[in-house]
């Protein structure tokens, strides 16, 4: 069979299915998606809470408790401890299934009325405001992220130590406002960087240390938005610029945001990869159309796999460990194997379909809350052969009688759950900030959106009124409650993230954890791909901006390679090819 283009069903858009992507499908048995991959990913994003917390009671002993499932989701949500005893049993919510209403819709019965955990975490020490996340010690308000210690307000920290305010930061120590790091001591407000140290407002730099506001750098010691300082010049510069002070930090900002702009990008945000496609990819290898994946192998149409082992899966997002060939997945991982459509389901699933938070099962088919079981339908028990012959049965009727959403949408065999099954509210999901929909338009579509309370504080302190220098900040501040200078949302400064501070020499934020998330985000790329040209003209970029340092092996004229890239044409960025790029950097 060669690529054949579909309409998507969601958005109507034509997509490519390449014979590459039929072979894959014919090896797991599953038919073509009649959604496209954008489509695929916001289906699956949405039932993704990654860092939003909710008081909600706990369904077993109606105490408060902290948890990613609001109260508005109807599930019934108890703490992990209360999941894994032996108090209670998945077993006795199960039923026969019923071939006179859809699957999806006797699996959503039956996902209501079972348990769940409250944060997904496990071996956490100190660490109880804390979700979606593994190994963590002495960390607050940390997500999806594992094997931290002593880290406050990340988002996908690994391996890391004493870093506040970083997202998708790896082995790395002492870091501030960063994101996409690796390998990094002492850095602040930079993103896209390896192997560095005390780095400020820095961009695509490698083996770096001591500079400030630079772009594409390797190796390099005491630069100054690139430009060259002695050891003793470069220290008297950073006493000029008063990067103690808010003051200071905002115009450093605001002229590296503008450097920045002169300098050329590599069309790929990644290293180290071979015939590998998308944005934030890293060591890996045919790894396609993919976003924010480490250390993987044949992949395609996967988002968030950040954690390394994982090869020959489609359409997968989040978490990861050596998973291998699963289909539709979502927050599953941990040597999970043959998964198809399954959310929540770790460690070591396999050969199983449809289901939600599985843990150590085996061929199970629309079941949910269930450990260590095996040949299992809506949480019944059967024997192998029942078991087989009954889930063929299940399939055609999926066909013959789909679930068929508020927006009449199909939804036959081979279809992710629909978002509306989803727990969370849109604007509670990672979808919310790839694919942003207003409230109206979401409760049109079907949608929850469910706001995050904040409690009722008297504002002591606005944000204007801190002291610019952290020189200057006395230890009564904790004792403030502060406004946030954007959302105008209370928050305080902790005791831990004052010592912090102070021991880097950095000012007081002036906005709260929520909205510094958002400020350090807002310069990822999207999951979205273009088909671009590399903008190098010979001696200089196509747009006349950027002087090129050397001869370019393709002359004086326009380069013209093609590639995928994350880079939106309508944004302005100098985009080159990895060949170009190379010449300039390297």
């Amino acid at each position: 069979m060669n690529s054949e283009t579909k309409q998507c069903q969601n958005c109507k858009q034509d997509f490519t299915i390449e014979l590459e992507d039929f072979n894959f499908y014919e090896k797991i048995k599953v038919p073509p998606p009649t959604w496209c991959p954008l489509c695929r990913a916001q289906r699956r994003l949405a039932f993704r809470n990654e860092r939003k917390l909710f008081k909600a009671k706990d369904a077993f002993t109606e105490k408060d408790i902290f948890s990613l499932f609001p109260a508005e989701s109807n599930r019934k949500v108890i703490t992990q401890e209360e999941w894994n005893s032996d108090s209670w049993n998945a077993m006795e919510f199960a039923r026969d299934v019923d071939f006179s209403k859809p699957f999806l819709k006797q699996i959503l019965e039956l996902e209501k009325e079972v348990p769940i955990y409250n944060l997904n975490v496990e071996f956490m020490i100190n660490s109880p405001y804390s979700g979606n996340a593994t190994g963590l010690k002495n960390c607050y308000l940390c997500f999806d992220s594992n094997y931290s210690e002593d880290c406050m307000y990340g988002s996908a920290n690994d391996n890391c130590r004493d870093c506040i305010d970083n997202s998708h930061i790896n082995h790395s120590e002492r870091c501030y406002e960063c994101f996409w790091m690796e390998n990094c001591y002492q850095c602040y407000f930079t993103i896209n960087s390896t192997d560095s140290r005390n780095l400020f407002y820095c961009r695509n730099c490698l083996g770096c240390n001591d500079c400030i506001g630079c772009a594409n750098l390797r190796k390099s010691s005491y630069c100054i938005f690139n430009k060259q300082y002695t050891k003793e010049e470069y220290k008297k510069e950073i006493v000029k610029m008063r990067l103690d002070s808010i003051s200071g930090i905002k115009k450093v900002r605001e002229k590296a945001k503008t450097f920045w702009k002169t300098q050329p990008l590599k069309y790929i945000q990644g290293v180290k990869n071979l015939n590998s496609t998308g944005s934030y990819v890293t060591n890996c290898k045919n790894v396609n159309n993919s976003y924010l994946i480490r250390e993987s192998e044949n992949m395609r149409y996967c988002q968030y796999m950040q954690v390394s082992g994982n090869k020959d899966c489609y359409d997968t997002c989040i978490w990861g460990v050596n998973m291998e060939l699963d289909y539709e997945t979502c927050l599953s991982g941990e040597n999970s194997y043959n998964l198809k459509f399954c959310y929540n389901c770790w460690p070591a699933c396999r050969d199983s379909e449809y289901c939600m938070n599985l843990f150590s099962c085996s061929n199970c088919f629309g079941c949910v809350g269930l450990k260590k079981k095996e040949y299992c339908i809506l949480n019944k028990q059967y024997t192998k052969e029942e078991y087989k012959k009954l889930v063929e049965e299940i399939k055609k009727h999926m066909d013959e009688m789909p679930y068929i959403d508020s927006q009449g949408l199909v939804y036959k065999y081979g279809e992710f759950f629909p978002i509306e099954f989803s727990p969370f509210g849109y604007n509670n999901t990672i979808a919310q900030q790839h694919f942003p929909m207003m409230k109206e338009k979401a409760t049109e579509k079907g949608y929850k959106w469910i706001e995050v309370p904040h409690g009722e504080y008297s504002i002591t302190k606005k944000a204007l009124e801190l002291p610019d220098s952290i020189n200057d900040v006395k230890d009564n501040l904790l004792r403030e409650v502060i406004e946030c200078e954007n959302c105008k949302n209370a928050y305080r400064i902790l005791e831990n993230e004052l010592t912090f501070l102070r021991n880097e020499k950095l000012p007081l934020p002036n906005l709260c954890h929520d909205c510094r998330y958002e400020r350090r985000i807002s310069d990822r790329l999207g999951i979205k791909l273009y088909e671009r040209f590399c903008m190098c003209a010979g001696e200089k970029d196509s747009t006349g901006i950027y002087k090129n340092t050397v001869k370019h092996l393709h002359g004086e004229g326009l380069c013209g390679e093609k590639f995928k890239t994350g880079y939106d044409p309508e944004k302005g960025e100098i985009v080159y090819c990895e060949k170009c790029y190379q010449q300039e950097v390297y």
